[in-house]
């Protein structure tokens, strides 16, 4: 089984959680629109359960930024809604709605969504209970839409230790997988021309802080560089080298914690004065306290604390005028969402065009929450969908194709899901493939021709896998995915085949601009057809997952003068359809031959 959603993987999990989000007052950022816009009105949505006497609802609100408590908020009632059975709680539900005025832009919202207790004479908080929920909930008003070069970022996933030592240095002799391997910085900016070549524009950059550990999840100081990696200086070079050859820079952003030997944590730890012991979540200090899951090495920000929020707001801005682009933010379901409003619009005013997403490894009403509040989140929920189907295949290619109709379908456009097949905490799709590299390659011709900006991650396109699946008993190994670059050994043909994708991708701006429509689809048969097309061009895309030779007979949809810019696969046309010979495990890229002067010749496989 695939470890993506860990224990949410599970039916009894996931009704667990579904269980308890109906119970008692929800909010969890319903709100219509989404992303709330200057001038237009916005309405909120409470949900109450039964189980209590909830007689009436309000929302207390401030538009300067400010807690909205009683005493300095607006307030507003909630109007009663309708009211539904919920067989899982095997009680009643009721929706609360309010609408508040239009508000200017650059609005701080701030507000906090009560009901009231008939029996106790109390107001209670909504969410009260539910990270990242927890009020007060926040929004910033704008008409801030992603940055334009989101959509066509070609995205190289570089884990630093293990990519590259530099020239005239080795690997480190190691005892184990968690041993320092010797990538460094310089490492890196050696092989911008690689990277370059192979066609990515961008660049995200695990952490390079100082730390404790090889991964750099665990930072001791978010203002400098892990001296194994290298220094301030290396960094910007690299910022500079890789803007120079037009690649832009993303950094990996920790906010829910970090080392529990980073110097704000070991003085609250052995201070009670401490001016940081609020830093922290303290269930009984000095030894007790919240920590990412339950690891005692890496306590759990208290980001509801001014100074603490501060320190990384200003650690974020740090980097963007360095000249970083833009964050991946790790685990980014922990901190509250009101964190990421300020997060992203500090980040905004310092560098308007700064790329922000996160990581949300959880279902998609929580990923459709951060609309508006990040530019949009990884797409976990895609990149299961693809290892199933072409990787392991527990998913077929009917209920892959439902899946991704539903789910293009239920995220407005302005989130962006940026789409990968793997990364460093999860199986190798390589290895999940049985090592069958025409798998990673159909998985990537699917991954390459849809909206989301794809991510590939170091060794992917070398032909790099894992010796062990990173289950092992009761524990997961993450270093199995975690090995360093097969430089000596890297697989050409399928760094070719990346090299021609991300050629493709940028020849054909319809693949991030474009609308998807099913063409042709038979499970049974392994074959499956699709189009993209907006009002300049149309670009067909056909797989076949099979183990034997497929020919499909579609209709040409205008692709009267075409050809496989992928594969070269032999195309006839017969009346009205296009006739498409697939070999087994194989896909095209067919589009108009007036595109192909956009592309260079296909590769040879």
């Amino acid at each position: 089984m695939d470890n993506i959603f860990g224990h949410l993987i599970e039916p009894e999990q996931r009704l667990e959680q579904i269980y308890r989000q109906s119970q008692g007052i929800h909010h969890l950022y319903c709100r219509v629109p989404l992303d709330p816009v200057p001038e237009r009105p916005l309405t909120l949505y409470l949900t109450t359960s039964a189980d209590l006497p909830y007689d009436t609802a309000r929302c207390l609100f401030t538009t300067d930024g400010s807690d909205p408590v009683p005493e300095r908020a607006s307030m507003l009632n909630l109007e009663a809604g309708e009211v539904k059975w919920s067989p899982l709680l095997w009680s009643y539900v009721r929706t609360w709605q309010v609408t508040l005025p239009p508000l200017p832009a650059k609005t701080l919202l701030r507000y906090r969504l009560q009901a009231h207790r008939a029996d106790l004479d109390t107001w209670l908080e909504a969410d009260a209970e539910a990270e990242p929920f927890a009020p007060p909930f926040a929004l910033w008003i704008d008409n801030d839409l992603p940055p334009a070069w989101a959509r066509q970022a070609r995205i190289y996933q570089i884990f630093p230790d293990r990519f590259f030592p530099g020239t005239g240095r080795s690997w480190l002799e190691t005892a184990s997988l968690s041993d320092f391997h010797g990538g460094t910085l310089r490492g890196i900016i050696e092989k911008l021309d690689y990277i370059a070549n192979l066609g990515f524009n961008a660049i995200w950059l695990n952490p390079f802080f100082p730390s404790p550990s090889y991964h750099g999840y665990d930072a001791t100081d978010y203002f400098n560089v892990e001296p194994r990696l290298g220094t301030m200086d290396d960094v910007r070079r690299l910022i500079a080298a890789a803007h120079a050859r037009g690649i832009r820079l993303i950094l990996d952003f920790v906010a829910n914690h970090w080392s529990n030997q980073h110097p704000t944590f070991v003085e609250a730890q052995q201070n009670p004065e401490s001016r940081y012991r609020d830093w922290y979540l303290w269930r009984r200090w000095p030894e007790e306290y919240e920590c990412y899951f339950h690891v005692r090495t890496l306590p759990k920000l208290n980001l509801r604390h001014p100074a603490a929020r501060a320190h990384l707001l200003e650690a974020a801005l740090f980097w963007l005028q360095e000249g970083f682009d833009g964050f991946r933010l790790d685990f980014a379901y922990g901190p509250p969402h009101d964190f990421w409003v300020d997060f992203r619009r500090a980040c905004r005013e310092a560098k308007s065009d700064c790329w922000i997403f996160g990581e949300v490894v959880h279902h998609a009403d929580l990923l459709l929450s951060y609309t508006g509040i990040m530019d949009g989140t990884l797409d976990f929920l895609l990149a299961r969908a693809l290892r199933e189907t072409f990787g392991t295949g527990r998913m077929s290619l009917a209920e892959f194709e439902a899946f991704l109709a539903a789910h293009e379908a239920y995220f407005p456009p302005e989130h962006l899901r940026p789409s990968f097949l793997d990364n460093h905490d999860e199986e190798r799709f390589l290895f999940l493939a049985g090592n069958d590299k025409r798998r990673l390659k159909l998985a990537a011709l699917i991954q390459y021709a849809l909206a989301g900006a794809p991510i590939v991650y170091a060794g992917t396109e070398t032909g790099l896998s894992q010796e062990r699946p990173m289950r092992q008993g009761d524990r997961l190994v993450f270093e199995e995915c975690r090995l360093p670059m097969n430089w000596r050994t890297a697989d050409v043909n399928l760094q070719n085949y990346y090299r021609r994708l991300n050629t493709l991708r940028a020849a054909h701006p319809v693949l991030w601009n474009g609308v998807r429509r099913l063409l042709h689809l038979d499970s049974g048969a392994g074959v499956y057809a699709f189009l993209r097309q907006n009002s300049e061009e149309i670009v067909l895309i056909a797989v076949n997952i099979s183990n034997t030779p497929r020919t499909l007979s579609l209709p040409h949809s205008g692709l009267v003068s075409c050809a496989d810019l992928l594969n070269g696969h032999p195309l006839f046309i017969q009346g009205n359809n296009l006739e498409i010979q697939l070999s087994p495990l194989s896909g095209a890229f067919i589009a108009s031959l007036e595109n192909i002067a956009k592309s260079t010749p296909a590769p040879k496989s």
